[in-house]
């Protein structure tokens, strides 16, 4: 497969204004990121953002960074802006998204999280980590997989949900915001639009399901520490020497 990880980064943060150019361990966190996602070695990686500063940033330190519209209202919308601008020609087949604020984000959930793809019914793949504190069971910032085993250490998702889901005995699965598109998924995914399940759980990702499409969850071992607050940057900051 021909990959192309992109990663859409945009500066407009209400919680934590200028997030993307954050510090951490000397470095902006979207460079951080990139970083990350470059040393799965599964292809070549861009980040995707409306700001100059961003911009200017990822380039500075050597990496590859593509303008797109400010206009866009999802992350999915501006990579598929950044994928036509990048490969006009169709050669790319696999696109990432890699969200711009998992500066923990570990290189080997990247390469699993494409291994579902070989799959041909498969349009999309997705990681997960199996929930082991019960209080994140009912945490509605704790998105859940809800999926049937396909085979071992693969889900196919049926829902996805802010709630505890399914019931009774058995594990929960902590969905990761990380999506590998076959292109045409991708293609046909911007082009249908918010879903109604979408729009009632907050969840992009129904959208796919809602339209028929496959998504396969793949488990993985880690949650990679995603930034939303002034605190969860601190987290970031006391983990990364470790990860440098």
């Amino acid at each position: 497969m021909s990959v192309l990880i992109l990663i859409p980064a945009r500066m407009a943060s209400t919680r934590l204004p200028g997030k993307p150019l954050a510090d951490i361990g000397g470095k902006p966190m979207i460079v951080r990121v990139a970083e990350r996602a470059a040393l799965a070695g599964v292809g070549r990686v861009v980040v995707a953002t409306d700001s100059a500063a961003i911009l200017d940033a990822v380039r500075g330190d050597g990496l590859e960074a593509v303008l797109t519209q400010a206009s866009h209202q999802s992350g999915s919308d501006r990579i598929h802006e950044a994928l036509r601008a990048l490969d006009p020609d169709g050669a790319v087949d696999t696109v990432i998204n890699v969200q711009g604020d998992l500066p923990t984000l570990e290189p080997e959930t990247i390469r699993a999280t494409v291994a579902p793809l070989d799959d041909p019914a498969v349009d999309i793949a997705t990681p997960c980590v199996e929930i082991v504190r019960d209080e994140e069971r009912d945490n509605p910032n704790v998105v859940k997989l809800v999926g049937s085993p396909v085979s071992a250490g693969r889900l196919r998702a049926l829902y996805f949900t802010r709630a505890r889901a399914p019931w009774g005995e058995g594990p929960h699965y902590h969905h990761i915001g990380l999506y590998a598109y076959r292109r045409s998924a991708l293609e046909r995914f911007v082009a249908l639009g918010p879903s109604p399940l979408e729009r009632r759980e907050k969840l992009e990702q129904l959208r796919a399901l809602e339209a028929g499409m496959r998504i396969d969850g793949v488990i993985v071992e880690a949650v990679p520490l995603g930034v939303d607050t002034a605190d969860d940057l601190e987290r970031a900051r006391a983990a990364y020497p470790l990860r440098s």
